[in-house]
């Protein structure tokens, strides 16, 4: 009897585990279907969104260590690398005039907006909408989505505070007498944010031209690019740099040098770094890449580090002012555009 029942039981388990074998193997062909879908959606973002490989060319300004941190950033996130030309604003024109008949550039970035819409006057650029543009701030994507305000910089007042302890001025008042053959201003031919606000600062106020006179008669000197202007503010050379570029000051006050910055009252121009992508960029899908890079978290946070002020609206910066801070002069790009390259040269000429 006990072996009956054992041969019984014995029966049962292997029914058992048929059952259970069945079930198992069932399960997978019942989801074959969905297995098949989701490798079919995955071949077509595949084909939607083609590996990336080869290289990317970019023109970029200063600062450098940004440039090469957002360079080296990109090759690791998609393996392209990154062939640079970085220079000021002037120096990447010039370079993109002499290789227009063999094109080398596929995005170009300049710290000049007027320069950025002049170059798309031209007929130059690609359209393309960026990764998170619905995240930029307000006018700093173009109508034609060609400019691309990754970035931008405002210029202030930067001073000495060995040579003078505290300023506020405003830009009429630089021209008293007690500044008399202290003050400089970066070349407006070499740096595109001096030169936008210069353009700003005459069409967007009554008595720019005859301002920027009084300074010319108050000792105005032009010591070169941004560079060297804020060197000749930072040695005590000179005491007051009009117009300067503010991340620059930013950065040599963050290393302890005895500088400050400040925003005069009456306004100044917020301007924004156009990316943009040229017709002509032999890596066209790496160059629409690179673009939506530089609105990526990652690359924001680079740029607020490097006391830029972010492209888009919800990113913040610690250690320099914000953008909501800054008092703005009111501008129109187009009317700055049509003057900035002449008001530059007309600056220039007072002051020699």
């Amino acid at each position: 009897m006990k072996k009956r029942f054992g041969s019984l039981l014995l029966a049962m388990c292997l029914c058992l585990g048929l059952a259970a074998c069945g079930g198992q193997t069932a399960q997978p062909a019942q989801s074959a279907p969905a297995a098949a879908g989701s490798a079919a959606q995955s071949a077509a973002q595949s084909a939607a969104e083609p590996a990336l490989s080869g290289k990317v060319t970019v023109y970029m300004p200063s600062p450098a260590g940004l440039a090469d941190k957002l360079a080296a950033a990109f090759t690791e996130k998609t393996g392209v690398e990154v062939e640079q030309f970085q220079g000021t604003t002037g120096e990447i024109l010039a370079r993109l005039e002499a290789e227009q008949a063999n094109p080398v550039a596929d995005v170009v970035i300049l710290a000049s907006w007027s320069d950025g819409l002049s170059l798309k006057a031209d007929g130059g650029l690609e359209s393309y909408v960026p990764a998170n543009a619905d995240k930029v701030n307000p006018g700093w994507i173009d109508a034609d989505n060609m400019l691309f305000g990754s970035s931008a910089s405002a210029v202030g007042v930067i001073y000495n505070t060995t040579v003078i302890p505290e300023l506020s001025a405003d830009w009429p008042e630089l021209a008293d007498a007690q500044y008399k053959d202290m003050i400089a201003i970066p070349d407006p031919e070499k740096s595109g944010a001096c030169k936008d606000f210069l353009a700003g600062f005459v069409t967007g106020t009554d008595d720019g031209e005859a301002v920027m006179q009084s300074w010319a008669d108050n000792g105005l000197t032009v010591p070169g690019a941004n560079k060297a202007a804020l060197e000749a503010v930072t040695t005590g050379e000179k005491g007051i740099l009009i117009a300067g570029v503010d991340y620059n000051a930013y950065s040599s006050m963050a290393k302890g040098e005895p500088l400050s910055i400040y925003y005069p009252a009456s306004g100044t121009v917020v301007n924004p770094r156009p990316a943009m992508i040229l017709k002509t960029a032999p890596n066209m899908d790496n160059a629409k890449a690179f673009v939506d890079f530089l609105f990526s978290g990652e690359a924001q946070k680079l740029a607020a580090d490097a006391y830029l002020l972010p492209g888009r609206s919800d990113v913040q910066c610690e250690g320099r002012t914000n953008l909501s801070d800054i008092p703005q002069l009111p501008t129109d790009w187009d009317k700055m555009m049509e003057t900035a390259s002449d008001t530059a040269a007309k600056l220039n000429s007072l002051c020699k």
